[in-house]
């Protein structure tokens, strides 16, 4: 299973960041618009990640929620079709909600640089450190920290989670209360 160490944090100033992280990267920069449509799993987190009408990826990874540099293991199906697969995947897992952004890609070494819009939720940034075959957790938090400390990642802004939960909580946070029943 292929492996990654990746942080998640909020962004405050994306101008600036983008900068930082165009300064680093090694590649212009990729614009990707997503749509990930997540999936009710028993354990990990199932999404459907569509990049165009005709092109998709299906994504379960494992990792722990915890801020900071986490080990994440993943799998990928690539998928021409995108709209059958999430038509099966809906009726038997049930779809848990839509997750749409537009996501800068930068690469710097063995690390992708994602810096996120996400609909309803606002800046993000997210590192990936790809490990090479052979390459210890700890080799791949020591770049990630590196990263954070070179791209001005403050600690208060790590996040735990993915997208998806943010939104379910922005959804809770935003759902009035009902009243209580009127006494007779």
């Amino acid at each position: 299973m292929p492996k990654n160490i990746e942080i998640k944090a909020r962004i405050h100033d994306f101008a600036a960041f983008q900068a930082r992280a165009e300064a680093l990267s090694n590649t212009p920069v990729e614009i990707i618009p997503q749509e990930d449509t997540f999936f009710y799993t028993p354990h990990g987190r199932l999404k459907l990640r569509q990049l165009a009408p005709d092109r998709a990826q299906l994504v379960y990874y494992q990792r722990p929620d915890q801020d900071g540099p986490k080990r994440s293991e993943y799998y990928i199906f690539e998928t021409n079709q995108p709209d059958a697969l999430k038509t099966v995947l809906s009726l038997a897992l049930g779809a848990r909600g839509i997750v749409r952004k537009t996501r800068f890609l930068y690469l710097a070494g063995q690390t992708r640089i994602h810096l996120d819009e996400v609909e309803g939720l606002g800046h993000f940034m997210e590192l990936e450190v790809v490990l090479r075959e052979g390459q210890s957790e700890a080799e791949g938090q020591a770049i990630a920290r590196d990263l954070m400390t070179r791209l001005g990642v403050r600690e208060e802004d790590l996040l735990e989670g993915a997208y998806m939960d943010l939104l379910e909580q922005t959804k809770t946070a935003n759902t009035p209360t009902p009243p209580p029943p009127a006494s007779r």
